[in-house]
């Protein structure tokens, strides 16, 4: 399973970033909303599969999963919208940054998933810490204001600023550049420190809600790795409408602690699969129509 999923992934990934988006371009909504149908599609065909090969419970787990990382990648946009404005970054060069995002989150999320699998394998007690974790995540997003982003802050920013020279213009696509026989590294290397490690903290939070739906590393990752794989062309997708999800924010943020809940309750009361499903469709159901019934008054009331 391990072997067919990774030749997949690795064909579809060879054709979307190393082959019709070898060259740094605009990505336009034609082209995103293909490629976003393209991945979720195939998300879709791979559940099915699931679901003949190891039975409905593994995927009905799957979906639950896939969906919980799709809606987190959703709230992943509005940082990365602030981080490319931030850098100055155009929307020609925005793609690269995004494809080695991505294969940094490939590793990553590798990394968090079967660590955090072995450590609540090891330690029970841990998923009651990954269930605190998110209930505080929840809560914060649902009341902690808008999110401020402060890349000079950054650690591995700072670090970097430090030791290696930086450009202040963008030269083509390149992250570093030879200036004056000194190697210099541009904004895109430093918008792409940035959002790796945002990634970080994202992992943090989403790692634990796919643990709370299930233990087994191979659906952890492979919904992990679908809406991952599917995040740069949903960001074009939808980067001219995010201020229309206004409460989309509010459905994640129930989503968490619905799921933080659920691993604080494992060993008194049994939340069926089915059941957290249900309740993270509704949750994303109900924030997307309600922002997009309240947009629409909006924009009626100022025209």
């Amino acid at each position: 399973m391990w072997l067919g999923f990774g030749i997949v992934i690795a064909v579809m990934f060879v054709l979307d970033l190393g082959v019709f988006n070898r060259k740094s371009h605009e990505i336009r909504f034609r082209e995103a909303l293909a490629w976003t149908l393209t991945w979720v599609t195939l998300a879709l065909a791979f559940n099915v599969w699931i679901y003949y090969s190891m039975g409905p419970t593994k995927a009905i787990e799957f979906f639950t999963g896939y969906l919980i990382e799709e809606s987190l990648s959703v709230d992943n946009l509005f940082v990365f919208i602030m981080i490319f404005s931030y850098f100055h970054i155009t929307k020609i060069h925005q793609p690269k940054i995004l494809k080695w995002g991505i294969i940094g989150a490939l590793l990553m999320r590798a990394v968090f998933i079967f660590t955090g699998i072995e450590l609540i394998e090891r330690f029970h007690w841990m998923i009651y810490l990954f269930g605190v974790i998110l209930v505080v995540t929840g809560i914060k997003m649902a009341f902690g204001g808008e999110e401020k982003i402060e890349p000079e802050k950054n650690l591995l920013v700072r670090l970097v600023r430090r030791f290696v020279p930086i450009t202040k213009r963008i030269r083509d696509d390149r992250f570093f550049i030879r200036r004056q026989g000194i190697w210099a590294a541009t904004p895109l290397f430093l918008a792409l420190l940035v959002i790796e490690s945002s990634d970080v903290i994202f992992a943090v939070d989403s790692i634990p809600a796919v643990l709370a739906v299930t233990h087994d590393p191979f659906i952890v990752y492979t919904s992990n790795v679908f809406a991952i794989m599917g995040l740069r062309s949903l960001y074009y997708l939808l980067a001219h409408v995010m201020e229309m999800f206004v409460y989309l924010k509010l459905g994640i943020s129930f989503i968490l602690t619905f799921v933080g809940v659920k691993m604080l309750l494992v060993d008194v009361w049994h939340i069926p699969i089915y059941f957290s499903l249900g309740v993270i469709v509704g949750s994303l159901a109900i924030a997307i129509l309600t922002s997009i019934t309240i947009g629409r008054h909006r924009h009626q009331a100022q025209h």
